[in-house]
């Protein structure tokens, strides 16, 4: 039973345009696109009934700023016209008739009209019903302020098919003028299946040249167009993947052209993409040049051969960012703006079926040791790394197709296991840096890990153990280095030890041992040593003295004794020679503080507090005794007069007296 004080809605148009253009579309561009989604529905609805119809949208710039789009489609009577324009939102009968809902048909009646507000200030529907060829013509007319007249023209003579006329909103008569049709007509429906034109001033600019061999060129656009104007065709009966060209590489070209034409650049290659089940059928496109990871991944998306957006994300993982696609589909939902994607099953199975699709593609071409494929690993090596870090296959090819920067120059990983055994990687770039002018020195391979992916895809081989042509992949360890510096002989260590035992005992509270070694390059005079572990257990050990009582027993549980780091001082060195004969004192421990400042440096690692007070005091020391050395003597000498001090740059030079003082 209706309750009697119930009430009807009003609905403010007002408001409705204003959720239109500012929540629902992006922007007012869209209302060609729906202007020329509601004619190629008209169009699909009459040819179920009369497969020889015409098949033309034509639109029509005017003088006065107006706009008219005719179809030839299946029209309305006035009791359709009444029951679809004259309520907001309503489905009805007709909805049925054409078929909403049905894969052959891109959208519904009504909102999409209505969407035309958005930049005119009155619309006008003049529609003759191909169905009922007695039924007289009908003309709609809409204002912004929500009102409308519906009238019959019992004397008209027109053909079956509807023809909007659009009179532009103050300050939006751009959106009308005839080279934004133009352009906005092309982009939206340079695909659909129907002929679409715009009537264009005689002499200009084609809106794309026709491929040799594409159907549509040539084709006339039908109706006679006004004195001075012609008919630019907007609109192609195929795809570009799918005309017949006259052999694949006549198809590669033609693909390139239309890349370039579309997406703005020439690609490397193309890749066939289908995936039946969802309709879905279309190319991806190499990318010519490198782009950083996740910088991309956005692609032009078609539905029914109307443009969804030319921006869509999330059709492909995250890895394949070397590829821009162009894709068009029957059976994928859009959003209420039609602007994206839905997501559901059937995206989730089409987005799993590309991915196959550009990973069979890259594991065959990489596979193949073609110039395509080199210079695929030249420009795209991140992909790779990146899809090597989930897939085992292209992990295996990963190894032995990806260059790596090494301590013995540029090599794959399989040709580092085939020279040394095995594969040994600094996890950081600062490691490398650190360890690579002594390991190449010593002979030792070491890989830099320290780039994108990098310590990633080498942790992932290292933890499924020896094998598969590698031999053992693992970390740069404290030890690996340690075992190549060369021992200094007997003598030497004998007549360093009283020095080198001083400045253990200096450098004890800093966690760290003295050790004296000789190693190329002679310029460089100290190396600090550590490992991941040790570094990671005095981190700990250090939150432990600073948290609570309760969370210092929690981390207690993660404790385990830390390697004490290894200062190395290179014999070879004049100035750690210099350092070493100088005798125990505050100059001596100064010194020695300034080199595991500067091996601390060299390893990468931050200032903390602590060594910025090192390398503040030992500065200062240093400083004091130079000064104090000058004022002793003319030459000024940082060694003169002061006991234990570090030998001026002039020193050695001079000769004579002072390296005799110093024996």
């Amino acid at each position: 039973m209706t309750d009697p004080a119930a009430r009807a809605f009003q609905v403010d148009l007002h408001g409705v345009v204003d959720l239109l253009a500012r929540h629902l579309y992006s922007g007012p561009r869209v209302y060609l696109r729906e202007l020329l989604q509601n004619g190629v529905d008209a169009i699909t609805a009459r040819r179920a009934e009369d497969p020889g119809c015409p098949a033309t949208v034509r639109l029509r710039p005017l003088p006065d700023g107006s706009l008219l789009v005719t179809d030839s489609g299946v029209g309305l009577t006035r009791a359709e016209a009444e029951e679809l324009l004259a309520t907001v939102g309503r489905s009805s009968k007709r909805d049925l008739d054409l078929g909403v809902g049905r894969e052959e048909f891109l959208g519904q009646f009504g909102i999409g009209l209505l969407s035309a507000f958005m930049v005119a200030d009155r619309i006008e529907l003049v529609s003759r019903s191909a169905r009922d060829p007695h039924a007289p013509a009908v003309r709609w007319r809409g204002h912004a302020d929500g009102s409308y007249d519906l009238v019959e023209l019992p004397d008209a003579d027109l053909p079956a098919g509807s023809t909007v006329r659009l009179r532009p909103r103050r300050d939006l008569e751009h959106w009308l003028a005839g080279e934004t049709v133009a352009a906005l007509a092309a982009e939206f429906g340079s695909l659909l299946p129907v002929d679409v034109a715009v009537e264009v001033p005689l002499g200009s600019a084609p809106a794309a040249a026709p491929e040799p061999g594409d159907p549509a060129a040539g084709l006339p656009a039908d109706g006679a167009p006004r004195p001075g104007h012609a008919w630019r065709r907007i609109s192609a009966p195929e795809a570009p993947w799918a005309r017949a060209y006259p052999d694949e590489a006549a198809r590669a070209q033609a693909l390139a052209r239309y890349c370039e034409q579309t997406l703005g650049f020439t690609p490397l290659a193309h890749i066939d993409l289908e995936v039946p089940l969802a309709g879905v059928s279309g190319v991806a496109f190499v990318l010519p040049a490198a782009v950083p990871p996740g910088g991309g991944g956005s692609h032009r998306v078609y539905l029914k051969r109307m443009l969804l957006g030319a921006r869509v994300d999330g059709l492909l993982p995250e890895w394949a960012f070397f590829v821009r696609c162009v894709l068009d589909a029957s059976g994928l939902r859009p959003t209420a703006s039609r602007e994206a994607l839905y997501t559901d099953e059937v995206l989730l199975a089409t987005q799993e079926a590309l991915a196959g699709a550009v990973r069979s593609w890259t594991l065959r071409t990489l596979e193949s040791s073609t110039a395509l494929a080199r210079q695929f690993v030249s420009t795209h090596h991140l992909a790779v790394r990146s899809l090597a870090l989930t897939d085992d296959t292209m992990l295996d090819l990963a190894a032995r197709i990806l260059p790596y920067e090494t301590t013995d120059g540029t090599l794959t990983l399989a040709e580092v296991a085939q020279e040394h055994g095995q594969v040994v990687f600094a996890p950081t770039l600062e490691e490398y840096k650190r360890i690579a002018p002594v390991a190449r020195a010593q002979g030792l391979a070491v890989v830099n890990a320290g780039y994108v992916y990098d310590a990633d895809l080498l942790a992932r081989l290292a933890a499924r153990g020896p094998g598969r042509g590698l031999g053992e992949v693992r970390p740069l360890g404290a030890g690996d280095i340690a075992q190549v510096l060369a021992p200094v002989t007997p003598e030497r260590e004998l007549a360093a030890l009283d020095a080198v035992r001083a400045g253990g005992d200096v450098l004890r509270p800093l966690d760290t041992e003295l050790v004296l070694r000789t190693f190329e390059p002679a310029e460089l005079p100290a190396v600090l040593l550590h490992d991941r572990d040790g570094d990671h257990q005095r981190d700990l050990q250090a939150a432990m003295a600073e948290a609570d009582d309760v969370w210092s027993d929690v981390l207690a549980g993660f404790a385990a004794p830390a390697a004490a780091r290894r200062l190395v001082l290179n014999d070879a060195s004049p100035l750690v020679r210099d350092l070493l004969d100088a005798p125990p004192g505050e100059v001596f421990a100064a010194g020695l503080r300034s080199l595991y400042v500067s091996a601390l440096l060299l390893s990468g690692e931050p200032l903390r507090a602590r060594e910025s007070e090192l390398m503040t005091g030992s500065m200062s020391v240093l400083l004091r005794a130079g000064l104090r050395g000058d004022a002793a003597g003319p030459r000024g000498g940082a060694g003169e007069g002061v006991p234990g001090a570090l030998p001026g740059p002039d020193d050695e030079a001079a000769g004579g007296p002072a390296g005799e003082e110093r024996a």
